[in-house]
């Protein structure tokens, strides 16, 4: 069953786009970079898919053109490009070894910003929990050896065209169970190359046949309470950017060469464990990183490092990676409190907290996992991890509508994708929920599948992928 685009929607975009101009994404460049789905959230980094017409109904019996089981786990989403689709894994090996919590302490957070701790999930307002001192609870904890692989499969048919175990290694400490993993970042590719970044265990580039062309070891990150790491990289032209926060050691952002892994800059900041994806886009000529963290949101100069603007910090556990459009950035996060920031980029200078920079925020409803999906008129959000959503004028912040529970899928840790007037929303029991875009919340779909999903879809041409706790499909009418 196909849903034709509206022509408002199709209006409508055309309008929006041109408006936007003056703010252009990662990985929108060409042709090719608009079309597929090469990095995580898509060609403009907003969850966005233009060129994308993907089935509005499937089941295991419906649309599926195949369905294939991946080795080991992971929640990395699968990247798309060309005739491959490009997948993280983890795959655990040898029995399990029991290792000691190491003594690891974080920095302190910033006077200014102690003040600024927005609404919690109760309604009051006050510190969060967990500032100062240790990191938390650091038990011991049992581990296994894990195959860090990168998989590339054939579009058509779902067959192992590649396979390539980037390292093999004693992780020095857990994930957050059962829901972590040790492949939670997500590879990005410009068509040229491919990169993976498994974190403490190392980032690596291949070509797209699967040759190994640099790899970088940037040490071991400890997380807070060992939580997990999961920090995808950000691709813009020859630059690549990564973000290093974490409590056993100095945190930093860092833009690389990626022909070669270079490190061209650092910029060490004041953070503990930061997930979120930094966002790249260009304003005024000028392209700069932008990066959410608790302490601060910080805007990096992409090619000296050097910092352009900040703002008022986060929630704890900065996850969501930011989105922006029309000259507007939106900065969420939803752990112990509830916080975004939209903010102009035209007016931000400098430190940009409390001034006319924030066209608006947000302190209550907010996601703590999922990222939001800025869609021509409207930015979803989703509260905390539950399938309960709301949508927004993104220029104005007024609700078109609020707090919508979900048929289907109640718990949600996928960020939710955009294609042809529609909105896909996959959940952790296996349903995928459809809804119309637009202010207006209308239910078109709600498919099932013998999985369940962490992992964000990749659209691409007709076709929808998702990648579950045991297989990776491929979505496509029959």
């Amino acid at each position: 069953m196909r849903v034709p685009h509206r022509d408002r929607a199709a209006i409508a975009a055309v309008v929006l786009l041109l408006a936007f101009g003056c703010v252009t994404p990662a990985g929108a460049q060409s042709s090719d970079a608009e079309r597929y789905w090469g990095q995580w959230r898509g060609p403009e980094a907003n969850g966005v898919a233009r060129h994308a017409d993907p089935p509005l109904a499937w089941s295991e019996a419906e649309n599926l053109a195949w369905k294939v089981q991946v080795p080991g786990r992971g929640t990395a989403s699968p990247i798309v490009w060309g005739d491959k689709v490009f997948l993280l894994t983890a795959v655990p090996v040898g029995a399990p070894v029991t290792l000691a919590a190491p003594e690891v302490r974080r920095p302190e957070r910033p006077e200014a910003a102690r003040g600024q701790a927005p609404r919690d999930r109760r309604g009051g307002r006050g510190a969060r929990s967990g500032r100062g001192g240790r990191g938390g609870p650091r038990g011991a904890r049992e581990v296994q050896a894990q195959r860090f692989t990168v998989l590339a499969f054939d579009r058509e048919t779902g067959d192992v065209v590649w396979e390539r175990v980037a390292r093999e290694a004693l992780p020095h400490e857990g994930y957050q169970q059962p829901n972590g993993s040790y492949a939670s970042g997500s590879a990005v590719t410009d068509g040229e190359r491919l990169y993976a970044f498994f974190g403490s265990w190392g980032l690596y580039a291949y070509d797209l046949n699967g040759e190994l062309l640099w790899e970088v070891d940037l040490g071991d990150r400890f997380m807070r309470n060992a939580f997990g790491e999961g920090t995808t990289p950000a691709l813009h032209g020859d630059t690549l950017v990564v973000t290093w926060d974490h409590i056993g050691g100095q945190s930093f952002v860092a833009g690389l060469d990626a022909r070669t892994g270079e490190e061209r800059w650092r910029s060490n900041r004041d953070e503990i464990d930061t997930w979120a994806t930094p966002l790249v886009v260009e304003h005024a000529g000028r392209a700069q990183v932008i990066t959410p963290a608790m302490n601060q949101v910080y805007s990096y100069d992409l090619e000296t490092g050097e910092t352009v603007w900040r703002s008022r910090g986060t929630t704890m556990n900065a996850i969501p990676s930011p989105v922006h459009a029309g000259g507007l950035v939106y900065v969420t996060s939803g752990y112990r409190g509830n916080n975004l920031q939209a903010i102009r980029l035209a007016d931000a200078r400098g430190d940009i907290a409390g001034t006319g920079a924030i066209a608006w925020q947000l302190d209550r409803d907010t996601p703590y996992v999922p990222s939001p999906l800025l869609y021509d008129d409207t930015l979803y959000l989703l509260k905390s991890n539950d399938g309960i959503l709301s949508a927004f004028d993104p220029a104005t912040g007024e609700p078109h509508y609020a707090l919508q529970r979900l048929p289907g899928v109640p718990n949600v840790f996928a960020s939710p994708v955009g294609a042809a007037g529609r909105v896909y929303i996959a959940g952790r029991d296996g349903a995928t929920l459809v809804i119309r875009q637009g202010p207006r919340y209308e239910v078109l779909a709600v498919n099932r599948l013998d999985d369940g999903f962490d992992a964000s879809p990749a659209l691409v041409d007709d076709e929808l992928y998702l990648r579950g706790y045991r297989y990776l499909y491929k979505i496509a009418d029959e």
